[in-house]
């Protein structure tokens, strides 16, 4: 069941739609079936997958054994 990005070429509004099967889309907005799909870049991760430093939930750069690194307001981190 993919997610495609549409734009209503009646509104201009953009969106995305799981689309099932042969099912037809419309607008969200105005209801229109006069949509273009656009090009959507696909995002992967993987185990392997290399997070960008600081960006933890605790603002750690180092990630922590037992993620969440946090539990409530205490850090697991420190």
């Amino acid at each position: 069941m993919p997610i495609y990005e549409y734009r209503c070429q009646s509104c201009t509004t953009t969106f995305e739609a799981l689309v099932r099967g042969q099912a037809t889309v419309a607008c969200p907005e105005c209801g229109s079936a006069a949509l273009h799909k656009l090009l959507s870049v696909p995002f992967v991760a993987s185990g392997r997958t290399v997070r960008p430093t600081g960006r933890t939930c605790c603002g750690q750069e180092e990630r922590c054994d037992r993620p969440p690194c946090s539990e409530g307001e205490a850090c697991r981190h420190d």
